[in-house]
């Protein structure tokens, strides 16, 4: 606009010279006109300097956004160390973060252990980690130490199980869907056998763990409206040991079918048909690992619901990364999914 007018303006003058002259106005004129085009010539190249101005600017900011996450300590805390499920989880997280050249650090305690998950948080806060992925053992007991570390600046990215504290993202199944379909497993296989009724075992990790939870309660209302009954929940802790004898004493009840909540469950559960000798009892479980397999194919399990605990572990790190780069995720949930294996 501003060369626009300094044009007109110089035409005005031109035009008034041409008007108030006699013998020299063609000389005046040439003149007016050689200084328009001067004066819109500097007025382009000053636009074009503020204008390259900004793009440098935008481009050195977007450039500091992403490199905000690299080098990053990015601390990695599971409910333990030992099940398939976590370390498959933490391999997917290791990939990621060679690729986006950040470090993950595997900082979760050896079992289920709400004083030594709370302790990881504080340890990895101290070791200067600016972001935490966490699968909470439960909803309430951890969130002190997290709503402290988020506090501090550390962001907060949830992988399988969250707490009662904001975060950037939850990457995790959508565990009652999960277990409604696992209930529908053994109920299509119970009526496939001609067992129209009887009683159901539970084994769970806990009762504050809101990824087993919900895995229990999408099981149950599968059988709603059935003859079945679903017997009073027993809790394992995730160990298979004990799993497998809450699993027998379910079967001297004489159950039609058991279901486990987790890796350890399932596996206790399966062991503990195997060992009873007895044909016709339905086991479904959840998670994927050696052991389990095995059970499925030797015909002691029907079939497991395996998540994707490396999708977890690869999207959570792209996301503590973009967080730390400044971008908002919103707390956004996604469902990494599940897939029913079966012999």
């Amino acid at each position: 606009m501003r060369k626009t007018m300094a044009v007109i303006c110089s035409l005005c003058m031109v035009a008034g010279i041409l008007t108030g002259c006699g013998k020299s106005s063609g000389e005046a004129a040439a003149t007016a006109a050689a200084e328009a085009k001067t004066e819109a010539k500097t007025e382009a190249k000053t636009e074009a300097k503020a204008e390259a101005k900004t793009e440098t600017e935008k481009t050195t900011e977007a450039a500091k956004t992403e490199a905000a996450g690299k080098d990053s300590l990015i601390a990695l805390i599971t409910m333990d160390s030992i099940d398939q499920h976590w370390v498959t989880l933490n391999e997917g997280a290791q990939t990621e973060a060679g690729k986006q050249g950040v470090t993950v650090q595997f900082m979760a305690p050896n079992t289920k252990d709400d004083a030594q998950q709370i302790e990881c948080v504080n340890n990895a806060v101290s070791a200067g980690a600016q972001a935490i992925m966490v699968a909470a053992n439960g909803p309430d007991a951890i969130s002190s130490a997290l709503k402290e570390a988020s506090d501090a600046g550390v962001k907060i990215v949830y992988v399988d199980s969250p707490a009662n504290v904001e975060a950037e993202a939850t990457f995790s199944t959508d565990n009652r869907a999960a277990g409604k379909t696992a209930g529908g497993e053994m109920l299509e296989a119970l009526k496939a056998a001609g067992v129209t009724s009887g009683s159901i075992g539970v084994i769970n990790v806990n009762a504050a763990t809101d990824s087993c939870v919900m895995r229990e309660e999408g099981f149950r209302s599968a059988f709603e409206g059935t003859d079945y009954t679903i017997m009073e929940t027993q809790y394992g802790e995730g160990d298979a040991a004990k799993s497998q004898s809450i699993a027998e004493n379910y079967i001297t009840q004489g159950v039609v079918g058991i279901f486990g909540c987790n890796e350890g469950s399932t596996t206790g559960a399966g062991n503990a048909i195997k060992a009873s000798g007895k044909e016709g009892i339905i086991g479904v479980g959840f998670d994927k690992s050696d052991a389990i397999l095995g059970l499925i194919d030797d015909g002691y399990l029907l079939c497991t619901m395996a998540q994707n605990p490396d999708v977890m572990g690869s999207m959570g790190v792209d996301a503590c990364v973009k967080a730390l780069g400044g971008e908002t995720l919103g707390g956004k949930v996604v469902d990494t999914g599940v897939s029913v294996l079966k012999k």
